[in-house]
Protein backbone atom coordinates (compact mmCIF):
# COMPACT_ATOMS: atom_id res chain seq x y z
CA UNK A 1 0.00 0.00 0.00
CA UNK A 2 1.35 3.45 -0.88
CA UNK A 3 1.82 5.59 2.16
CA UNK A 4 0.84 9.25 2.10
CA UNK A 5 3.43 11.95 1.63
CA UNK A 6 3.24 15.63 2.38
CA UNK A 7 2.46 17.39 -0.88
CA UNK A 8 2.57 20.94 0.34
CA UNK A 9 2.36 23.12 3.39
CA UNK A 10 1.00 26.60 4.00
CA UNK A 11 1.50 28.60 7.21
CA UNK A 12 2.06 26.65 10.43
CA UNK A 13 -0.55 23.96 10.37
CA UNK A 14 -1.65 22.86 6.94
CA UNK A 15 -0.43 19.42 5.90
CA UNK A 16 -2.13 18.21 2.75
CA UNK A 17 -1.51 14.53 2.82
CA UNK A 18 -2.72 11.95 0.38
CA UNK A 19 -5.65 9.75 1.21
CA UNK A 20 -5.46 5.95 1.11
CA UNK A 21 -8.01 3.18 0.63
CA UNK A 22 -9.73 1.83 3.71
CA UNK A 23 -8.62 -1.80 3.50
CA UNK A 24 -9.31 -3.03 -0.02
CA UNK A 25 -12.53 -1.03 -0.31
CA UNK A 26 -12.70 1.99 -2.62
CA UNK A 27 -13.28 4.39 0.28
CA UNK A 28 -10.52 7.00 0.48
CA UNK A 29 -9.64 8.07 4.00
CA UNK A 30 -7.02 10.49 5.31
CA UNK A 31 -4.23 8.55 6.99
CA UNK A 32 -4.91 10.51 10.19
CA UNK A 33 -8.43 10.82 11.57
CA UNK A 34 -9.96 12.60 14.56
CA UNK A 35 -11.64 10.50 17.25
CA UNK A 36 -14.14 11.86 19.80
CA UNK A 37 -13.78 9.32 22.65
CA UNK A 38 -13.51 10.92 26.14
CA UNK A 39 -13.09 14.42 24.66
CA UNK A 40 -16.34 15.45 22.89
CA UNK A 41 -19.16 16.01 25.39
CA UNK A 42 -16.82 15.15 28.27
CA UNK A 43 -13.31 16.47 28.70
CA UNK A 44 -13.61 19.51 26.40
CA UNK A 45 -16.10 22.30 25.67
CA UNK A 46 -18.15 22.43 22.47
CA UNK A 47 -16.07 25.44 21.36
CA UNK A 48 -12.81 23.48 21.67
CA UNK A 49 -14.41 20.54 19.83
CA UNK A 50 -15.24 22.91 16.97
CA UNK A 51 -11.68 24.29 16.96
CA UNK A 52 -10.26 20.76 16.78
CA UNK A 53 -12.51 19.68 13.92
CA UNK A 54 -11.75 22.88 12.01
CA UNK A 55 -7.97 22.48 12.38
CA UNK A 56 -8.25 18.81 11.35
CA UNK A 57 -10.49 19.45 8.33
CA UNK A 58 -8.46 22.40 7.09
CA UNK A 59 -5.27 20.34 7.45
CA UNK A 60 -6.58 17.64 5.11
CA UNK A 61 -8.24 15.25 7.59
CA UNK A 62 -11.51 13.87 6.21
CA UNK A 63 -12.16 11.10 8.78
CA UNK A 64 -14.12 11.75 11.99
CA UNK A 65 -14.98 8.87 14.30
CA UNK A 66 -17.54 8.66 17.10
CA UNK A 67 -19.86 6.13 18.82
CA UNK A 68 -23.37 5.98 20.25
CA UNK A 69 -21.90 5.35 23.72
CA UNK A 70 -19.51 8.34 23.80
CA UNK A 71 -20.79 10.77 26.45
CA UNK A 72 -24.14 8.91 26.23
CA UNK A 73 -24.79 10.23 22.70
CA UNK A 74 -23.56 13.80 23.34
CA UNK A 75 -20.41 13.27 21.26
CA UNK A 76 -22.55 12.49 18.19
CA UNK A 77 -24.75 15.55 18.82
CA UNK A 78 -21.70 17.85 19.04
CA UNK A 79 -20.10 16.31 15.93
CA UNK A 80 -23.33 16.80 13.96
CA UNK A 81 -23.80 20.38 15.15
CA UNK A 82 -20.27 21.31 14.08
CA UNK A 83 -20.66 19.77 10.60
CA UNK A 84 -23.94 21.67 10.13
CA UNK A 85 -22.54 24.96 11.43
CA UNK A 86 -19.40 24.79 9.27
CA UNK A 87 -21.41 23.94 6.16
CA UNK A 88 -18.83 21.41 5.00
CA UNK A 89 -19.88 19.32 2.00
CA UNK A 90 -21.12 15.99 3.34
CA UNK A 91 -19.48 14.22 0.39
CA UNK A 92 -16.05 15.54 1.46
CA UNK A 93 -16.29 13.88 4.89
CA UNK A 94 -15.92 10.30 6.10
CA UNK A 95 -18.04 9.95 9.25
CA UNK A 96 -17.91 6.71 11.23
CA UNK A 97 -19.83 5.63 14.31
CA UNK A 98 -19.97 2.50 16.45
CA UNK A 99 -22.90 0.51 17.84
CA UNK A 100 -23.22 -1.75 20.85
CA UNK A 101 -24.04 0.17 24.04
CA UNK A 102 -27.11 2.26 23.19
CA UNK A 103 -29.17 2.50 26.34
CA UNK A 104 -30.07 0.88 29.64
CA UNK A 105 -32.68 -1.59 28.41
CA UNK A 106 -31.60 -5.06 27.32
CA UNK A 107 -33.01 -4.33 23.84
CA UNK A 108 -30.94 -1.16 23.50
CA UNK A 109 -27.57 -2.84 23.43
CA UNK A 110 -25.75 -5.60 21.59
CA UNK A 111 -25.74 -6.43 17.89
CA UNK A 112 -29.23 -7.82 17.39
CA UNK A 113 -30.94 -6.81 14.16
CA UNK A 114 -33.22 -4.67 16.32
CA UNK A 115 -30.42 -2.71 17.96
CA UNK A 116 -28.28 -2.34 14.82
CA UNK A 117 -31.22 -0.75 12.95
CA UNK A 118 -32.63 1.29 15.85
CA UNK A 119 -29.17 2.22 17.14
CA UNK A 120 -28.01 3.52 13.77
CA UNK A 121 -31.26 5.47 13.30
CA UNK A 122 -30.65 7.07 16.71
CA UNK A 123 -27.05 7.94 15.78
CA UNK A 124 -28.12 9.52 12.50
CA UNK A 125 -30.78 11.61 14.27
CA UNK A 126 -28.25 12.86 16.82
CA UNK A 127 -25.75 13.77 14.09
CA UNK A 128 -28.48 15.21 11.81
CA UNK A 129 -27.12 13.09 8.96
CA UNK A 130 -28.79 10.91 6.35
CA UNK A 131 -26.02 8.31 6.44
CA UNK A 132 -22.63 7.46 7.94
CA UNK A 133 -19.76 6.21 5.82
CA UNK A 134 -18.84 3.29 8.07
CA UNK A 135 -20.86 1.76 10.91
CA UNK A 136 -18.78 -0.37 13.28
CA UNK A 137 -19.84 -3.19 15.58
CA UNK A 138 -18.19 -1.80 18.72
CA UNK A 139 -17.36 -5.27 20.10
CA UNK A 140 -18.40 -8.86 19.35
CA UNK A 141 -21.77 -10.08 20.62
CA UNK A 142 -21.89 -13.73 21.63
CA UNK A 143 -25.66 -13.50 22.20
CA UNK A 144 -26.43 -12.80 18.56
CA UNK A 145 -25.83 -15.30 15.71
CA UNK A 146 -23.22 -14.05 13.23
CA UNK A 147 -25.65 -14.44 10.34
CA UNK A 148 -28.08 -12.02 12.03
CA UNK A 149 -25.32 -9.42 12.53
CA UNK A 150 -24.13 -9.65 8.92
CA UNK A 151 -27.71 -9.56 7.57
CA UNK A 152 -28.53 -6.49 9.68
CA UNK A 153 -25.35 -4.69 8.58
CA UNK A 154 -26.16 -5.55 4.94
CA UNK A 155 -29.70 -4.21 5.48
CA UNK A 156 -28.59 -0.80 6.84
CA UNK A 157 -26.18 -0.48 3.89
CA UNK A 158 -28.88 -1.42 1.38
CA UNK A 159 -31.21 1.11 3.02
CA UNK A 160 -28.60 3.86 2.47
CA UNK A 161 -28.03 4.42 6.20
CA UNK A 162 -24.35 3.49 5.88
CA UNK A 163 -21.92 2.97 3.01
CA UNK A 164 -19.79 0.24 4.62
CA UNK A 165 -19.54 -1.67 7.86
CA UNK A 166 -16.65 -2.74 10.03
CA UNK A 167 -15.75 -4.34 13.33
CA UNK A 168 -14.02 -3.06 16.45
CA UNK A 169 -12.17 -5.20 19.00
CA UNK A 170 -13.13 -8.41 17.18
CA UNK A 171 -10.71 -11.32 16.98
CA UNK A 172 -9.33 -12.40 13.61
CA UNK A 173 -11.46 -15.54 13.90
CA UNK A 174 -14.69 -13.55 14.43
CA UNK A 175 -13.91 -11.29 11.48
CA UNK A 176 -13.21 -14.35 9.34
CA UNK A 177 -16.55 -15.88 10.40
CA UNK A 178 -18.40 -12.68 9.42
CA UNK A 179 -16.64 -12.71 6.06
CA UNK A 180 -17.52 -16.40 5.47
CA UNK A 181 -21.17 -15.83 6.39
CA UNK A 182 -21.30 -12.86 4.00
CA UNK A 183 -19.84 -14.93 1.18
CA UNK A 184 -22.12 -17.90 1.89
CA UNK A 185 -25.35 -15.87 1.78
CA UNK A 186 -24.28 -13.21 -0.74
CA UNK A 187 -24.24 -10.49 1.94
CA UNK A 188 -21.83 -7.59 2.51
CA UNK A 189 -18.60 -8.40 4.43
CA UNK A 190 -16.84 -5.96 6.79
CA UNK A 191 -14.13 -3.73 5.26
CA UNK A 192 -12.21 -2.73 8.35
CA UNK A 193 -11.30 -3.54 11.97
CA UNK A 194 -10.76 -0.80 14.52
CA UNK A 195 -7.96 -1.91 16.81
CA UNK A 196 -5.82 -0.44 19.56
CA UNK A 197 -2.27 0.02 18.29
CA UNK A 198 0.73 1.76 19.81
CA UNK A 199 4.35 1.13 20.81
CA UNK A 200 3.26 -1.12 23.71
CA UNK A 201 0.41 -2.99 21.96
CA UNK A 202 1.44 -4.67 18.73
CA UNK A 203 0.42 -8.31 18.33
CA UNK A 204 -3.00 -7.92 16.72
CA UNK A 205 -2.17 -5.19 14.19
CA UNK A 206 1.24 -6.58 13.23
CA UNK A 207 0.50 -10.31 13.15
CA UNK A 208 -3.22 -11.10 12.87
CA UNK A 209 -4.59 -8.25 10.79
CA UNK A 210 -2.04 -8.30 7.91
CA UNK A 211 -3.11 -11.86 7.17
CA UNK A 212 -6.77 -10.76 7.04
CA UNK A 213 -5.84 -7.82 4.85
CA UNK A 214 -4.10 -10.02 2.30
CA UNK A 215 -6.71 -12.80 2.41
CA UNK A 216 -10.00 -10.90 2.55
CA UNK A 217 -9.12 -7.21 2.23
CA UNK A 218 -10.00 -6.09 5.77
CA UNK A 219 -8.01 -2.96 6.62
CA UNK A 220 -7.03 -1.55 10.00
CA UNK A 221 -8.14 1.75 11.48
CA UNK A 222 -6.20 2.12 14.70
CA UNK A 223 -6.84 4.08 17.87
CA UNK A 224 -4.92 5.22 20.93
CA UNK A 225 -1.54 5.78 19.17
CA UNK A 226 -0.31 7.47 22.37
CA UNK A 227 -1.69 4.74 24.68
CA UNK A 228 -4.27 7.04 26.33
CA UNK A 229 -1.60 9.70 26.77
CA UNK A 230 1.03 7.44 28.36
CA UNK A 231 3.36 7.91 25.37
CA UNK A 232 3.28 11.73 25.59
CA UNK A 233 5.66 11.46 28.54
CA UNK A 234 3.34 13.56 30.71
CA UNK A 235 3.12 10.83 33.36
CA UNK A 236 6.88 10.69 33.84
CA UNK A 237 6.69 12.38 37.26
CA UNK A 238 3.25 11.23 38.45
CA UNK A 239 -0.30 12.05 37.36
CA UNK A 240 -1.14 15.67 36.44
CA UNK A 241 -4.53 16.88 37.74
CA UNK A 242 -5.84 17.81 34.30
CA UNK A 243 -4.94 14.49 32.66
CA UNK A 244 -7.26 11.68 31.64
CA UNK A 245 -5.73 9.37 34.27
CA UNK A 246 -6.90 11.73 37.01
CA UNK A 247 -10.56 11.28 35.98
CA UNK A 248 -12.68 9.08 38.23
CA UNK A 249 -13.72 6.65 35.49
CA UNK A 250 -10.06 6.17 34.45
CA UNK A 251 -8.83 4.52 37.65
CA UNK A 252 -7.67 1.58 35.46
CA UNK A 253 -5.37 3.94 33.55
CA UNK A 254 -3.94 5.39 36.76
CA UNK A 255 -3.28 1.84 38.05
CA UNK A 256 -1.56 0.95 34.79
CA UNK A 257 0.73 3.99 34.96
CA UNK A 258 1.86 3.47 38.56
CA UNK A 259 2.35 -0.30 38.16
CA UNK A 260 5.80 -1.83 37.70
CA UNK A 261 5.09 -2.30 33.98
CA UNK A 262 4.10 1.34 33.79
CA UNK A 263 7.40 2.42 35.32
CA UNK A 264 9.33 0.24 32.84
CA UNK A 265 7.38 1.87 30.00
CA UNK A 266 8.34 5.34 31.23
CA UNK A 267 12.03 4.30 31.19
CA UNK A 268 11.68 3.09 27.57
CA UNK A 269 9.94 6.32 26.62
CA UNK A 270 12.94 8.26 27.92
CA UNK A 271 15.20 6.32 25.53
CA UNK A 272 12.76 6.81 22.65
CA UNK A 273 12.87 10.53 23.41
CA UNK A 274 16.52 10.52 22.28
CA UNK A 275 15.52 9.03 18.90
CA UNK A 276 12.82 11.70 18.54
CA UNK A 277 15.39 14.41 19.30
CA UNK A 278 17.74 13.05 16.63
CA UNK A 279 14.90 13.10 14.08
CA UNK A 280 13.96 16.63 15.10
CA UNK A 281 10.46 15.71 16.28
CA UNK A 282 8.55 15.21 19.54
CA UNK A 283 7.90 11.85 21.18
CA UNK A 284 4.15 11.91 20.29
CA UNK A 285 5.03 12.67 16.65
CA UNK A 286 7.47 9.75 16.60
CA UNK A 287 4.82 7.44 18.11
CA UNK A 288 2.12 8.45 15.59
CA UNK A 289 4.53 8.19 12.62
CA UNK A 290 5.56 4.74 13.89
CA UNK A 291 1.90 3.61 13.71
CA UNK A 292 1.49 5.10 10.23
CA UNK A 293 4.55 3.32 8.84
CA UNK A 294 2.71 -0.03 9.13
CA UNK A 295 1.50 -0.95 5.64
CA UNK A 296 -1.72 -2.57 6.87
CA UNK A 297 -2.85 0.55 8.74
CA UNK A 298 -5.21 2.65 6.62
CA UNK A 299 -5.78 5.38 9.18
CA UNK A 300 -4.69 6.32 12.71
CA UNK A 301 -7.32 8.02 14.89
CA UNK A 302 -6.03 10.85 17.05
CA UNK A 303 -7.74 11.80 20.31
CA UNK A 304 -6.68 15.24 21.51
CA UNK A 305 -8.07 17.68 24.03
CA UNK A 306 -6.55 20.94 22.76
CA UNK A 307 -5.52 22.59 19.46
CA UNK A 308 -1.79 22.59 20.28
CA UNK A 309 -1.79 18.81 20.81
CA UNK A 310 -3.69 18.23 17.58
CA UNK A 311 -1.35 20.45 15.56
CA UNK A 312 1.64 18.62 17.05
CA UNK A 313 0.16 15.18 16.27
CA UNK A 314 -0.71 16.15 12.70
CA UNK A 315 2.96 17.04 12.29
CA UNK A 316 3.71 13.29 12.49
CA UNK A 317 3.07 13.26 8.74
CA UNK A 318 6.38 15.07 8.24
CA UNK A 319 8.20 12.49 10.37
CA UNK A 320 6.93 9.58 8.28
CA UNK A 321 9.62 9.83 5.55
CA UNK A 322 12.26 9.68 8.32
CA UNK A 323 11.00 6.29 9.58
CA UNK A 324 13.73 4.30 7.84
CA UNK A 325 14.27 0.60 8.52
CA UNK A 326 17.27 1.64 10.63
CA UNK A 327 15.16 3.94 12.84
CA UNK A 328 12.41 1.32 13.16
CA UNK A 329 14.96 -1.30 14.18
CA UNK A 330 16.39 1.08 16.83
CA UNK A 331 12.87 1.56 18.22
CA UNK A 332 12.30 -2.23 18.23
CA UNK A 333 15.55 -2.68 20.12
CA UNK A 334 14.44 -0.29 22.88
CA UNK A 335 10.91 -1.73 23.10
CA UNK A 336 11.95 -5.38 23.00
CA UNK A 337 8.36 -6.41 22.19
CA UNK A 338 8.32 -7.07 18.46
CA UNK A 339 5.84 -9.89 17.84
CA UNK A 340 6.86 -12.76 15.59
CA UNK A 341 4.73 -13.34 12.52
CA UNK A 342 4.68 -16.41 10.27
CA UNK A 343 6.95 -14.53 7.87
CA UNK A 344 9.64 -14.33 10.55
CA UNK A 345 9.51 -18.07 11.13
CA UNK A 346 10.03 -18.78 7.45
CA UNK A 347 13.00 -16.50 7.05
Amino acid sequence: MLKPTVIGMTNDVKYHFLEVNLGKSGLRVSCLGLGTWVTFGGQISDEVAEQLMTIAYESGVNLFDTAEVYAAGRAEVILGNIIKKKGWRRSSLVITTKLYWGGKAETERGLSRKHIIEGLKGSLQRMQLEYVDVVFANRPDSNTPMEEIVRAMTHVINQGMSMYWGTSRWTAMEIMEAYSVARQFNLIPPVCEQAEYHLFQREKVEVQLPELYHKIGVGAMTWSPLACGIITGKYENGIPETSRASMKSYQWLRDKIVSEDGRKQQAKLKELGHIAEKLGCTLPQLAVAWCLRNEGVSSVLLGTSNPEQLTENLGAIQVLPKMTSHVVSDIDHILGNRPYSKKDYRS
